[in-house]
This record gives structure tokens, C-alpha cells and sequence, in this order.
């Protein structure tokens, strides 16, 4: 590694290198904070337009859309209750109570700073660590994803603000819709009615903005503004610093993300949730989560940026994405003839190195524009709700419809935005829904291949060491 490092720092000073760092991460926190448009399309998108780049320049372009999208999904998320990004949903549950409270500046200082460290942690672990923690993500099998997806559902506890019953029913719901489309064991079609746009299952996103976005239009719709009086001033937010005693849920959100980050298929999603539910738990104003604690947004934040790191190690080491992000990514590598394994770390070194070390600048700049831009950020809640709830809208229609380009997509956001509301108004929780929804496939193909390698025995659940690591780490933190 010292061998390359040298040029790979060279290859940095590049104009048109850190030019690609810079305009990749803008565009990023763009695309992140428009509900919808995910980092997965904005890399997709971008593959084409990097293969005439040289490599260096095409990988550099992509890694700032990676980290600054996982940061711009807090930014709606946080102040419009209309999460960006998948990864951002668990942010909205302390993050828009506090912008309701007039502390929607803070809420965002607080983000920026979370995601930074969760990022710079992560980008730490794939420098120093990456062949190690690959090796290690390996060893996960079905029985570890589905402990692993269980522990995320427990959750569900935590996410109910009210009655018990109410959250553990939505968290219920949320399972049996993500047991519509094909089955993933057998491949028979489920509660599909015959609806093609259905053959693969609820699409998430859709569903995800309407609950958070067409439900909180209609609630809007009660109020001319989100918050009659912004008392964070744009100067106060300037001279505004990080909350204390933020620095071990930032740290323990960090590790949790880069873990998460690196097994194939788990996600920024998971992480955050995962991440908030072990900052509940652990604590001792467990009551404040929901109503506007900063340590809810510090926890999902620094996890979902973890995993921009942590989804690179088995990607650049063994070729296995760990999520649609990195994956989208490989595609990158590929079409500049990159093939990922050894060859990267040693042909390739200087290359390689240098993509690693053009992550700590994207976070840099993510980091500078979140803490010089927040106060702007804040200003959009004192506008008025009449304008507010057509443009919100708008935005949720183009997002729900860019993603497959199919209006089923927008008549399935409008669907859940209704029943959200009324969920919401009768005391249910939506978060507990959408993690049901989220994890529900998972936990079905993690126990059905489990029984497929045990011959049917439950057995192997309490036999395999990471099974049980993970549930004895979950209480430790509880």
C-alpha cells in the first residue's frame, strides 16, 4: 500500500481529477435530496458518460455522487419529512419534529457532521482493512442475513411511539405486502392479481414516498407553514456547533454502517434503522426519540454514510457489490476494463488508491457545503404551505415515475400516501410498516435457504458462532 500511496496522492492533484470529486458531490447531494432519484440511478446514468473519462476521472466522478447522495437524502428528509433516499427514512423521525420545533438548521448541522465521520470511518476501513473485512463479510450466510434482518425488525419496538399493539400490527402489514410478487424460494406468483407491474414485488420507493411525502402533503394542508417562526436564524446556525455528547452514537452508528455496508445486499437501509434502534435502546432519553432527538438523526445519518465505505470492500477486493450503489459501480470498473480482485491493489495500485483517497474529499466537501448551505436549507420551511405542498408533490410524482418510468408507480405512491395518513391519524406507525416492507423479503429468503443447507432442521440458527454473535452483540447494545 505505502508504495502507491505517493502516486496515488499525485494523481489526485489533477485538476481534472478533484474537478470530477467536486461537481460528482454536488450532484449528488442534489439527486440524494430529491425524493426519488436515488445514488443507484444517478451512478447508472453516469457508467455511459465515464467510459471516455480516464479512469481515474471516471471512478472519482462516481464516488462523489455515492457520498454526496447518501448525504442529500437528510436534507428533505429532515425538513420536509419526504426522505430522499431509502437510507434517509429513519432520519425523518427526529429529524422533521425538530425542523417542526424550529431547529431545522441544527437537525442539518447535526446530519452533515454524522455523515462525514460515519464516511471518513468507513473510507478508514476500506484503506487500511479491506482484504481482512472482505474475508470476513464472507462468512455471512442466509442464517446470519436473516438473524441480522430479525434484529432490524425489532426495531418496530423502538419506532412505536404509542400503543405496542398498533406498531407490532403495522409492523405486521408491512411483512405481509412484501410477500406480494414472486416467491423467492419457489417462484410461484403471490398476490399479484395478475397485475405484471407486480411480478417482482411492491417497488419500494414508491411506496416509501408515499407514505412519507403524500401523507405529510395532506397533513400540510392544515397549517400555512411547516413552522410559523424559524428561531435558528441563519446566523445562529452558522455560529451553531455540533450538540454535545453526540461523539459515541456517531462512533457506534459509524461501525454499525461499515459492518452492514459490507455484506452483499443488506444496504444503507438496514444500517440506519439498525443504528437508531441501538441508539434507543441505549439511551437514557429513550422517550425523546421521535420528538425530535438529535442523537436519531447522528445514528441513522453516520450509519447510511458508513456504508458508502463498507459496500467498496468486497467490491474492490472480491467483486461482489455490497449493495445497488456498488454494484452500479462495478459496472464502472468494468467498462474501463477493471477487473475487481488483487489486481486492483497491486497492477492497478496507484489507480485504486487514489478512487479510495478521492472518497475522504468528497466527504470534505459534502461536509463544507452542508455546514455553509444549512442555513439556506432551513429557510425552505418558512415558506408558505400553499406553495410548499404543490412543489413537494410534484417532486414526489417525478420521483415515483423516473424510477421505472411507469405511471403504476405514481397511482402506488398516491395509494400508500392515502393509507398513510389514515395509518397515521389512527395511531399506527409508518416507519414500522416500511421496515416490515423492507426487511420481509429478506427474512423470508434468509430462513427458507437456511432450512434449504440444515435439510429442514432450525437447528442451525443456534449452531452457527456469527448467529450467535449477532444476537449476543444485539443484547450488549440493548
Amino acid at each position: 500500500m505505502t508504495e502507491f500511496f505517493l502516486p496515488a496522492l499525485s494523481a489526485l492533484m489533477d485538476p481534472a481529477v478533484l474537478f470530477s470529486i467536486t461537481a460528482g458531490t454536488i450532484v449528488g447531494i442534489i439527486v440524494g435530496a430529491m425524493p426519488g432519484l436515488t445514488a443507484t440511478m444517478a451512478v447508472a446514468l453516469l457508467i455511459p458518460v465515464t467510459f471516455g473519462m480516464p479512469p481515474l476521472v471516471g471512478l472519482a466522478l462516481m464516488g462523489g455522487v455515492y457520498s454526496g447522495g447518501m448525504y442529500g437524502g437528510a436534507i428533505s428528509s429532515i425538513l420536509l419529512s419526504t426522505p430522499g433516499t431509502p437510507a434517509a427514512a429513519a432520519t425523518a423521525f427526529d429529524g422533521y419534529p425538530m425542523t417542526k420545533q424550529g431547529k431545522g438548521g441544527t437537525a442539518l448541522t447535526v446530519a452533515t457532521w454524522a455523515s462525514f465521520w460515519g464516511g471518513i470511518f468507513s473510507t478508514v476501513a476500506l484503506l487500511l482493512m479491506a482484504p481482512a473485512l472482505a474475508k470476513f463479510s464472507l462468512r455471512f450466510g442466509p442464517p446470519e442475513y436473516f438473524v441480522l434482518a430479525i434484529m432490524g425488525l425489532s426495531s418496530i419496538v423502538t419506532l412505536t411511539k404509542g400503543s405496542m399493539v398498533k406498531g407490532l400490527m403495522s409492523g405486521f402489514l408491512g411483512l405481509v405486502l412484501a410477500t406480494i410478487g414472486m416467491d423467492p424460494i419457489s417462484g410461484y406468483m403471490r398476490f399479484t392479481f395478475n397485475v405484471v407491474d407486480l411480478y417482482d414485488g411492491i417497488p419500494f420507493m414508491p411506496a416509501l414516498i408515499g407514505l412519507f411525502s403524500v401523507s405529510q402533503i395532506l397533513d400540510l394542508t392544515a397549517e400555512t407553514h411547516i413552522v410559523e417562526d424559524l428561531s435558528d436564524t441563519i446566523a445562529s446556525i452558522k455560529r451553531s456547533k455540533l450538540p454535545k455528547g453526540l461523539g459515541p452514537t456517531i462512533t457506534k452508528g459509524s461501525i454499525i454502517g461499515t459492518i452492514v455496508g459490507m455484506l452483499p445486499g443488506a444496504g444503507a437501509t438496514i444500517a440506519a434503522f439498525i443504528s437508531y434502534n441501538f441508539a434507543k435502546q441505549s439511551s437514557k432519553d429513550s422517550d425523546t426519540f421521535g420528538k425530535g432527538n438529535p442523537k436519531g438523526v447522528a445514528a441513522s445519518e453516520s450509519a447510511n454514510n458508513g456504508c458508502v465505505g463498507g459496500s467498496l470492500i468486497p467490491l474492490l477486493t472480491l467483486g461482489i457489490p455490497g449493495n445497488s450503489v456498488a454494484a452500479a459501480l462495478m459496472g464502472g470498473l468494468l467498462i474501463q476494463g477493471l477487473i475487481p480482485g488483487p489486481e486492483l491493489f497491486s497492477k492497478y495500485g496507484a489507480m485504486t488508491y487514489g478512487f479510495i483517497i478521492s472518497l475522504f474529499i468528497a466527504n470534505i466537501i459534502f461536509l463544507v457545503l452542508g455546514l455553509y448551505l444549512a442555513p439556506y436549507f432551513a429557510k425552505v420551511t418558512s415558506t408558505p404551505n400553499a406553495l410548499l405542498i404543490p412543489g413537494i408533490a410534484i417532486l414526489s410524482v417525478i420521483g415515483s415515475y423516473a424510477i421505472n418510468n411507469n405511471m403504476f408507480d405514481v397511482w402506488l405512491m398516491i395509494g400508500f400516501g392515502i393509507c398513510g395518513y389514515f395509518l397515521e391519524k389512527g395511531g399506527f406507525s409508518t416507519g414500522a410498516l416500511v421496515l416490515g416492507l423492507i426487511l420481509g423479503p429478506i427474512v423470508e429468503l434468509g430462513f427458507g435457504q437456511a432450512l434449504i443447507m440444515s435439510a429442514g432442521s432450525p437447528m442451525i440458527f443456534f449452531e452457527r458462532p456469527l448467529c450467535i454473535l449477532l444476537v449476543g452483540d444485539h443484547h450488549s447494545f440493548s
